[in-house]
């Protein structure tokens, strides 16, 4: 639907872009200088604070409210400002019209809280675009076929932007959001990060589903699956922001992207499992019947005929995770399950780190040298992740990024990663 005269771009802007109406204003300006040489569709989030504030007031009336419900309440917050910025745009001069998800046919599967895309009808957003109106979509929100709402989760404001994107063929996806690009690690953790200028998909990927909160994963999965370049920038100050997307090969080396922080995990250990086949799968199916993924699975080699296995989940989920293997863990005839709440994992993301051993054992000695207890530790292809105790988890995210080179230089210039020879 692109063209080169009047390429098409989605843009998203998050909550704190638009927390109040000063700032839906300043939107409201850089959309209708940008509209001067581009077709725009607008995906919006609800005001900063909103959801959570929903969420209160829903536990409020009730300690464990309907979760279908729960989605028809949260929704209202994209709804509200969809229309508060089309009234913005529209008094500069622009043509606009907010849109919700049961409008568009934004279609999802029935998972309240969780929602993923089906399809999504395209026939009144391509009608705006050919009349030469800005179309305003609430992000974050879906309608399974009977007409019900739901919701994408955490973040799903980026997902809906990446999925209109895509299926409109558009030239580029731009989320604005309140810091001015990808960091090394998270600015309000470290002293001097540096700004990535461009990331391929599969780092945003690890980054992302590592704890770095600027990107949505699911988001990101959609844009690599498309190739649809994507671009994160500031909606308070200008900047080239950074770009994720294909990337050229280079010289042969390692390029780290930078690490990742997640606060919100726990760990549930198994001790003593039976080296029974398929006694692991048994053991985790109870966990994939109820939604709850896990992420790092660490299983030791048999012992005496027994199996030790630890894996974290989300920390939401640990008290109810925790119950499902106790009950699968006992049938099965294992010794014991224990856990602990309150773990944080950190990840380290690199182009060419698993061939590049010299790197992680840098890392686990920077721990050493700190006092830092490694739990748990995982490997992909361009990701190594520890877990730690959660009350170390910042001065260790401090000591990893001086030491491994991943800063700024305090005149504030930065490149894209740093090379390892």
């Amino acid at each position: 639907m692109t063209s080169p005269e009047r390429p098409l771009v989605v843009q998203k802007y998050g909550g704190t872009s638009l927390a109040d109406p000063e700032r839906v204003r300043i939107v409201a300006e850089r959309i209708a200088a940008a509209a001067v040489d581009h077709d725009l569709v607008v995906v919006v989030s609800a005001p900063a604070g909103t959801t959570d504030r929903l969420l209160e007031s829903a536990r409020a009336v009730s300690p464990e409210p309907s979760l279908e419900e729960l989605d028809a309440l949260l929704v209202t917050g994209e709804m509200a400002n969809a229309a508060l910025l089309s009234i913005a745009l529209r008094a500069r001069g622009v043509e606009a019209c907010s849109y919700n998800a049961l409008q568009l046919g934004i279609l999802t599967d029935e998972a309240p809280g969780r929602a993923r895309i089906r399809d999504i009808d395209c026939g009144l957003l391509a009608a705006d675009l050919a009349a030469g109106r800005v179309p305003v979509v609430c992000g974050f929100q879906g309608a399974t076929a009977a007409g019900r709402w739901t919701t994408l989760g955490r973040g799903g404001s980026d997902t809906t932007a990446v999925a209109l994107a895509a299926v409109l063929g558009a030239a580029e996806c731009q989320i604005y959001t309140d810091v001015d690009g990808v960091y090394s690690a998270d600015p309000r953790v470290v002293p001097l990060p540096s700004r990535r200028e461009t990331l391929s998909y599969e780092e945003m990927i690890e980054m992302a589903g590592s704890g770095a909160k600027v990107l949505h994963i699911r988001s990101v999965e959609i844009a690599g699956r498309h190739r649809l370049p994507l671009k994160v920038l500031s909606s308070f100050r200008s900047g080239e922001g950074t770009r994720v997307g294909d990337v050229g090969e280079g010289v042969e080396g390692l390029v780290l992207a930078g690490l990742a922080l997640s606060s919100q995990e726990a760990e549930i250990s198994v001790l003593g499992l039976p080296a029974r086949r398929p006694v692991t799968s048994r053991l985790l199916a109870p966990l994939a019947a109820h939604g709850i993924c896990l992420d790092m699975i660490v299983q030791n080699v048999a012992r005496d005929g027994r199996i030790d296995l630890s894996f974290t989940v989300s920390r939401a989920d640990y008290a109810r995770a925790q119950a499902l293997v106790r009950d699968r863990a006992g049938a099965e005839g294992a010794e014991s399950v224990s856990g602990c709440p309150s773990v944080a994992k950190i990840s380290l993301v690199g182009l060419g780190l698993r061939s590049h051993p010299e790197v992680s054992a840098r890392l686990f000695a920077i721990l050493a040298e700190e006092g830092v207890a490694v739990r748990m530790a995982a490997t992909a292809e361009i990701r190594l992740s520890v877990t730690v105790d959660e009350t170390e988890a910042e001065r260790a995210l401090r000591a990893l990024h001086e030491r491994l080179g991943l800063g700024a230089a305090p005149t504030g210039g930065c490149t894209h990663g740093q090379s390892v020879a």
